[in-house]
């Protein structure tokens, strides 16, 4: 009998059959409170009763209030009891039940007298109870005995005075602004608790009074805190001082950071690392400044603690995000780590190795990772794969090892969301490292073989429809795909044969092969694959032999579908089934919404497969669309680039207005997307009208007024401009919203007849040099530059004048001309004197430049700066000088 019995204590999944408040009734309980009336009361029956009475109220179990008077009348009884357990059940109870105005009369006294008791444990708990239960009306009578508290001998009755004091502090803070003295005679007691206690209430007091925090601060800084509880507030208040003073003193506050590198050196490792956390927060903050606390943190690492460690690489971790070059030092000790019992430490220790390694590590690393992914959970397995994508960004010729590794984690278990990461992140490396493509693909092709998730099925049968065409050899991928046709549900079979009608269509040579699977699939027993497999054979056409297939069948196949998707499925809905067929030219173009790269949050990029293929082409392809629909603008040729949206209003005013800004080679189109916020009110023939006198280069020829604006339905109003071809021109335009205002009757959203003419102001708009480069990067840029060859080399240096820092000189120069940083070289490393970074585009023209900037700066902060331009036409060379020079 002995064995099951440990065996089951062993057995965690079945703890919770021993709660002792299993299946207890709140009616049953209350009941039992009958015992507190007992003339002969039981300590410890009473003490289980109340137990059960605050596990029911912290379950969220409701006390009627009659049921909480009763409760809380037969609770006040026990004070005649002088068991002192029972005594503290008591205190906790009337605490939770917070009685009425009324009752609390009934339990003040009580609680008065034990307030000046000679029991040190009952004054405590009084002080607590009744600040917890008074009004401010009560408070004023009690407010001399807590003074006398907060200062008195024994540790454990200040520090309720001061805890009931920082929670008074939210409802009577008049009163409690007056025991300043007190309080600040607290902070020098020798017990470690008053102490921090007193300090957080201090802080409290004065917080809004950021001279009296800093005098504060500066006092208490010179070494009278020994608490280590109270240090570690004190660091935290002395980092707000040093970021409040930064903002306005350039120069800092050095004594605050000398007493925060002091802290470093202190016995208790809280403080240490309160310390070394506020540094590394510093604002600013240099690598002289940072060694330090990179230094014990280091330290950390290899603490026997587990949080210590954790602490350590966690905050690592951070620093690694702006400075990986201080950290690098702690490669060794994370290293370490990697096996580290603790999964949390890992993967942190991972993903900070990956962030500061240098390209000959990435191989031993690798390695490392291999057998460390085995042991982790899902959520962990998903940060490690995306800090291994940028790592392979960031080093763009170690994708062999990292491709590698990404394929065979892809095989292993894992759960849906960790699945996607991987093939995500196959999907972009695929994308931005052309080198990467035919391996990249194999393993997907690899994965779908033996894959769970229709989802990512499909979406990865549709990436390579569009990619697998263009590779050398396309035929390699079709088993896979066919194997899709027979082995799969009917959603993955679906689209499988659009992935084999798209491998017909762009390769000439499989397109026999092709007819003879697509017409096997007319067997299909799903209708829409059999429906598919029909479209696709007669929109291949002919009988399956070699020949070119037509542009029109390949814009059907890859181009992008131009009627809105909202547009359409509201067609669909009122259509009404009849003789006449459905007429797709009948579903109206017009945008109602926003397009979908739009309403993207600023600064995030779409990843993975739900991205559209990477810029300049689709965001560029998507406009253009919307552009020739428009007869004004059908015949201004290709559309070189579309900018992000420009917001030309504040964020919640009446009319919200963004701009988008097309680039012809000859025109400007500005295309403003307008949002009317008033549920009251219609918009009528709505236009901007655009004051161009500050950009003499341009000349308006054309204007498309939107007709009709109603409530939260965003639409479009278009002007566009005429400048010298091929020119980079620039110039400030101003904008004026006008518009018919009609009221509309809030009853039946029905606008009236009549409107009065109005407009509203919009913010002044810019077209930049920046608006003519396409960002394109180059995954090679050393063998990118060596064969565009010096024949249009440009080399120039500049001066700059003085600057923050290198970093600030760097992304105003990127900002300025709109290009593709190369290899991760827009970072600058802390405090360095020097950097060259490497930029890449294509000019208006479709004319592909690259960039060479190497920067210096000295000790008054003055950067100097020389520009090598290398492109496929030396006049573009030339006008990127003339940029930076009149830049």
């Amino acid at each position: 009998m002995a064995q099951p019995l440990v065996k089951k204590d062993d057995d965690r999944d079945d703890e919770y059959e021993y709660s002792p408040f299993l299946g207890i009734e709140k009616g049953a309980v209350l009941q039992e409170a009958r015992v507190f009336n007992d003339p002969q009361l039981d300590p410890r029956r009473c003490s289980q009763v109340i137990t059960k009475l605050l596990y029911l109220l912290n379950q969220g179990e409701t006390f009627t209030k009659i049921e909480a008077t009763e409760v809380f009348f037969a609770v006040t009884k026990l004070f005649q009891s002088k068991d002192v357990g029972l005594r503290r059940m008591v205190y906790l109870i009337i605490k939770e039940l917070s009685p009425s105005a009324d009752e609390v009369i009934i339990v003040t006294s009580s609680l008065m007298k034990d307030m000046n008791s000679r029991t040190d444990m009952y004054r405590a708990n009084a002080i607590r109870v009744l600040c917890r239960i008074t009004d401010g009306t009560l408070l004023t009578q009690i407010e001399r005995y807590l003074k006398q508290a907060i200062v008195d001998k024994n540790p454990v009755v200040a520090s309720a005075a001061l805890v009931s004091g920082i929670h008074l502090l939210q409802t009577n803070p008049e009163i409690v602004k007056r025991w300043s003295n007190e309080v600040q005679e607290a902070v020098q007691s020798r017990a470690a608790l008053v102490q921090f206690h007193a300090l957080g209430l201090l802080h409290q007091i004065r917080q809004n009074d950021r001279l009296a925090v800093s005098k504060l601060v500066t006092s208490l800084t010179r070494g009278t805190v020994r608490s280590p509880l109270a240090q570690c507030l004190l660091i935290r208040y002395t980092s707000q001082v040093i970021r409040e003073s930064g903002m306005n003193n350039q120069t800092g506050e050095r004594p605050f950071y000398d007493y925060l590198e002091g802290c470093l050196r202190h016995k208790a490792e809280m403080v240490i690392f309160e310390a070394a956390r506020a540094i590394t927060e510093l604002s600013g903050v240099t690598s002289r400044e940072l060694n330090p606390a990179i230094t014990v943190l280091q330290l950390f690492l290899s603490s026997s603690k587990p949080v210590l460690r954790f602490a350590a690489v966690r905050t690592l971790n951070k620093v690694a995000m702006t400075h990986p070059t201080a950290v690098t030092n702690c490669n060794i000790d994370m290293e370490s780590l990697i096996s580290d019992q603790n999964r949390s430490i890992a993967t942190l220790a991972i993903t900070t190795l990956l962030k500061t390694g240098n390209e000959s590590s990435v191989d031993r690393l690798m390695k490392q990772i291999t057998n460390f992914m085995s042991d982790i959970a899902d959520e962990f397995k998903i940060v490690v794969v995306e800090a291994i994508r940028s790592l392979c960004l960031k080093f763009p010729l170690k994708y062999r090892a990292l491709m590698n590794f990404l394929s065979n984690i892809l095989r292993e278990e894992g759960g849906f969301d960790y699945k996607k990461a991987i093939v995500d992140s196959i999907v972009i490396l695929i994308r931005d490292i052309p080198d990467a493509k035919e391996s990249g693909l194999l393993h997907l092709c690899e994965f779908i073989e033996d894959c769970e998730f229709t989802y990512l099925s499909t979406q990865i049968l549709h990436f390579l429809g569009n990619e697998g065409p263009k590779t050398s050899d396309p035929s390699k991928y079709i088993r896979y795909i066919y194997n899709r046709v027979i082995l799969e549900n009917a959603t993955v079979r679906a689209a499988a044969v659009s992935t084999l009608a798209k491998f017909g269509a762009m390769v000439d040579s499989l397109k026999p092969r092709i007819f003879i699977l697509l017409k096997r699939c007319l067997f299909d027993n799903d209708d829409e694959v059999r429906d598919r497999a029909t479209l696709y054979l007669n929109t291949l056409g002919g009988d399956g032999s070699v020949v070119e297939t037509d542009s029109e069948v390949k814009e059907f196949l890859f181009g992008s579908f131009d009627i809105p998707l909202a547009n359409m499925e509201t067609s669909l809905k009122n259509y009404e089934p009849s003789e006449e067929p459905f007429d797709i030219d009948s579903v109206p173009r017009e945008v109602k919404s926003l397009p979908l790269a739009e309403k993207k949050a600023p600064g995030k990029k779409p990843t993975g497969l739900g991205a559209p293929p990477s810029a300049p082409t689709s965001a560029a392809d998507a406009y253009e669309k919307l552009l020739l629909l428009i007869p004004e603008f059908a015949s201004f040729g290709k559309l070189f680039k579309s900018s992000a949206p420009v917001e030309l209003t504040e964020a919640e005013t009446e009319y919200a207005v963004n701009v988008v800004k097309h680039i012809f080679d000859n025109y400007v189109v500005f295309q403003y997307n307008c949002t009317n916020t008033i549920p009251e009110q219609l918009l009528e023939n709505v236009i901007v009208v655009v004051d161009a006198s500050d950009a003499e280069d341009f000349s308006e020829i054309a204007s498309k007024p939107l007709r009709s604006l109603p409530c939260d339905s965003p639409g479009q109003t278009f002007v566009a401009f005429e400048k010298p071809e091929g020119v980079p021109a620039v110039g400030k335009f101003s904008n004026v919203l006008r518009f018919i205002v009609k009221e509309v009757e809030p009853s039946t959203g029905e606008a009236e007849e009549d409107g009065v003419e109005d407009e509203y102001q919009l913010e002044d708009l810019e077209v930049v040099a920046a608006d003519y480069m396409l960002k394109v990067g180059v995954s090679n840029f050393k063998n990118a530059w060596e064969s565009m060859g010096p024949d249009c080399e440009r080399v120039d240096e500049y001066g700059l004048g003085p600057r923050e820092s290198l970093t600030e000189a760097v992304n105003a120069v990127i900002s300025l001309l709109g290009m593709q940083p190369c290899e991760g070289t827009e970072v600058v490393a802390s405090n360095s004197r020097s950097h060259t970074c490497l930029l890449s585009g294509v000019y208006i023209g479709n004319v592909k430049v690259l960039v060479r900037l190497s920067f210096g700066i000295d000790g008054q902060k003055e950067v100097a700066m020389k520009l090598a331009v290398r492109s496929e036409d030396e006049s573009v060379s030339d006008a990127l000088h003339e940029i930076v020079a009149s830049g």
